[in-house]
């Protein structure tokens, strides 16, 4: 839960500190890194001053907006388990965390404000970073020893609903001179306690605790604090037995080590490896495990003995790559984050999409939490999971509508079930939510459905099987094989979109290319609060791809495999497609799908290190709870997931080699890349072995990781037959029957040849009369 860092007040500051050059309005412990939308938590920032004008506490600055100060750049430091930098008033904080408390230690110069000799003023804010504070806040400071006490009550910032936190704030390092609360921008020494409700204009009324101490000299004043969700009581509690004796070292070495720990599975050869891509892959992996938190004995909501876990931001999000990279590196934790979802729907009555601060969260899309639990179910994670109930709430978001869908399940299931999309304009009088996101949410409900079927099948639900996988073939009702699109007046050449549909079946429309990366119009926004969009977060273009769980039928749907990689290609060189976001990581590999692995390598080496570095820009876009950071790791890694299935995609590592020790099996499961070449001209797969055995699959499954296996592959500057053939290529819920007879099973027959001796130049020739594939070179 601790997630101590500075908060400022630059744009972006939903994780709390930015380098964007904003001014630091304080120090607080709890965060959502990564996320969009509004800021989120920030709750009970601390603020150091080294002393007040005229020695008085009123000549120190209360309000958030007025006492914001600059930072300097320059001393800015962080790493697993620490953050640290100097404000411009020559304040030196840095700090640490526990599970449920952060130690703040605070440097002060000499001499404060006018030239005063120091006597370190510490405030504590009952505000969060996005000002949400509601009524009744209270605080409570203990004259003689300094613990200040409280609660405030706060709103979710993706979400409905409210939550309250509570504190226990303790301080050591120097000689406690006077203490109080403020109000305003007016302090008292002689005012320990303080309820505080918002102001007329309806915003949170400047309020809080102070302390002031006598000078302490050389020596750092520490502040402790933690955070609970049950009581202050229990935050005191969680301090004093977490952080006991105000270490500052002993802590972070603590924090260092567990990091240590969780990031040891994965090693990789760093020979004629640049530092930086290390970073990059080392950091992501990082990243994959910051959210969703652990809140376990936190929630007051309802009494269990299950897990719980918090700051789901959102499953839209987590199911693509985040929660499988868990699968890999951690599957104890996993495994407790479905319990929780399991059992949040025991309690709450729906798996939640998204969730934070206690709070629902959003949907954006489908029931997406219906794809994570698949995702883990056939995969093996099982430990203390009652896989029974889980498909009992997997089904109730496929079969029942509820009230409030934009907070839980899916909506318009009455016209899903009957016409098999989601029309626009549904006419849906049996629960509400955005009006919106009709093509996203068919194709989405889809994939959901699919996800049903992968866990009804392990149960031996064979009726269900059969129902849910042609309920997930819905994909195909919105698919309009005469719709054109047009950029800058342009034909682009390509026929057969996705378009919304209405209830009496007509067609609507939607320039496939709105909400896409190249669409600059103002007016084209896709998100939830905007009426006009049928698509969420992407363009039809985009969401053109996304049927993961049934490549093949899409392929020949778009023309055969050369036109799927001719219009994927479209996608990628014209920048339609924007990786900041997560509906564009699978169609990075999608050629795999198209018997084009090659491309698929190509790709991922464009994208990292071009869009994701170890530098203040290195991220394309938020990282929504580590999904950013897991589509670098899987990447860098050389196996990227198709969730809800028992899929990696194969991809030559970043490294020579690369090994991930199972925490389930103590087995270490290694890829080799023979032929690896630092400057990475030579990406493409020409020949594998699996366990010392010739292997011609691109894809594998998770016992690769379970059992242990080795993977060698060998490497080339070329694109290879490696992976082509229809036999070799990742299953599809369609057939890809028919695909032998495209200029795709061509292209297979003379690789295949090409294996035989064929010259390059003969090959040359064969490549070239792929035009509609390209040629590498």
């Amino acid at each position: 839960m601790a997630k101590a860092v500075a908060d400022v007040d630059s744009p972006s500051d939903q994780g709390g500190f930015t380098t964007e050059g904003g001014n630091v309005t304080g120090f607080s412990s709890m965060h959502d890194s990564g996320t969009g939308g509004s800021p989120s938590l920030g709750n009970f920032a601390l603020f150091p001053y080294t002393s007040c004008l005229g020695d008085d506490v009123d000549g120190c600055t209360y309000p958030k907006k007025a006492r914001k100060i600059p930072y300097l750049n320059s001393s800015v430091k962080a790493s697993p388990g620490y953050f640290g930098l100097t404000l411009a008033s020559g304040v030196a904080v840095d700090m640490t965390t526990a599970q449920h408390t952060s130690l703040f230690r605070f440097k002060f110069p000499a001499t404060g404000a006018g030239g005063n000799a120091s006597s370190p003023l510490i405030l504590l804010d009952l505000t969060d970073l996005s000002d949400s504070r509601q009524d009744n806040a209270t605080i409570s400071v203990d004259a003689d020893t300094g613990r200040m006490t409280g609660s405030a009550r706060f709103l979710p910032s993706f979400g409905s609903g409210n939550y309250i936190a509570y504190f226990c704030a303790d301080f050591n390092g120097a000689k406690i001179r006077d203490n109080g609360i403020f109000v305003n921008s007016r302090a008292s020494a002689d005012v320990k306690d303080l309820k505080v409700s918002r102001s007329i204009n309806n915003y949170p009324l400047p309020a809080g605790g102070f302390i002031r101490f006598n000078s302490p000299g050389d020596s750092p004043i520490l502040a402790r604090l933690a955070i609970s969700l049950i009581s202050y009581d229990q935050a005191c509690h969680s301090a004093e037995t977490e952080i006991p004796d105000f270490d500052f070292d002993a802590i972070q070495t603590t924090a260092e080590d567990t990091w240590r720990e969780k990031l040891s599975p994965v090693k990789v050869s760093t020979s004629g490896v640049d530092s930086s891509l290390i970073t990059n892959f080392y950091s992501g992996i990082y990243r994959t495990m910051v959210n969703p938190q652990d809140y376990t004995g936190e929630n007051p909501l309802w009494s269990s003995d299950e897990p719980y876990f918090d700051s789901f931001y959102c499953i839209w999000d987590l199911f693509r790559s985040q929660m499988p990279f868990l699968t890999i590196l951690d599957p104890a934790t996993l495994a407790r984050m479905i319990r929780s979802l399991i059992d949040t729907y025991d309690h709450v009555g729906w798996l939640p999409d998204c969730r934070m601060s206690l709070c629902k969260g959003y949907t954006q899309g489908g029931s997406n939490a219906d794809n994570a639990l698949a995702d883990a179910y056939i995969k093996g994670v099982s430990d203390g999971i009652d896989w029974d109930l889980g498909y009992a709430a997997v089904v109730k978001d496929a079969e029942v509508e509820p009230y409030d869908w934009s907070n839980e399940g899916r909506g318009g299931l009455d016209s899903w079930k009957s016409l098999g999309y989601i029309p626009v304009q549904d006419f849906d009088y049996k629960g509400f939510g955005t009006m919106t996101r009709s093509l996203s949410r068919t194709l989405e409900y889809s994939y959901n459905d699919f996800s049903v079927s992968q866990i009804a099948g392990g149960l031996g639900k064979d009726a269900d099987v059969e129902k849910y996988q042609t309920r997930s073939g819905n994909w195909q009702n919105l698919f309009k094989s005469d719709q054109t699109s047009f950029y800058n007046g342009s034909n682009t050449g390509y026929m057969g979109f996705f378009q919304p549909r209405y209830l009496n079946g007509t067609w609507g429309f939607q320039d496939p290319l709105k909400c896409s990366n190249i669409d600059y119009d103002p007016n084209s926004i896709c998100s939830l609060q905007n009426t006009g969009s049928e698509t969420f977060e992407s363009s039809i273009w985009e969401y053109s791809f996304f049927v993961p769980h049934d490549q093949a039928t899409l392929i020949s749907t778009l023309g055969g495999p050369s036109a799927f990689v001719s219009r994927l290609d479209y996608l990628h060189d014209h920048n339609i497609t924007y990786i900041g976001n997560e509906p564009a990581f699978l169609t990075v590999y999608q050629y795999h799908y198209a018997g084009r692995p090659a491309l698929s390598a190509k790709r991922a080496h464009f994208y990292i290190p071009a869009f994701f570095s170890p530098t203040t820009a290195g991220l394309p876009g938020n990282d929504d709870s580590g999904a950013m950071g897991s589509f670098v790791a899987f990447s860098m890694l050389g196996l990227f997931p198709n969730p809800g299935q028992n899929v990696y995609l194969i991809v030559p590592p970043f490294f020579e080699s690369v090994s991930v020790t199972s925490p389930l099996t103590n087995k270490t499961a290694v890829i080799r890349n023979l032929g690896f070449d630092p400057s990475y001209k030579a990406i493409y797969i020409q020949s594998a072995t699996l366990d010392g055995v010739p292997y011609t699959k691109n894809w594998i499954d998770h016992s690769f990781f379970t059992e242990g296996k080795e993977l060698v592959l060998t490497l080339g500057r070329n694109e290879s037959a490696w992976g082509t053939r229809v036999q070799d290529l990742p299953p599809s819920l369609g057939s890809y029957e028919g695909f032998n007879s495209t200029r795709s099973g061509a292209r297979a027959r003379r690789w295949e040849r090409a294996g035989a001796g064929v010259g390059r130049e003969e090959m040359r020739g064969y490549w070239a009369e792929e035009k509609g594939a390209g040629f590498l070179g």
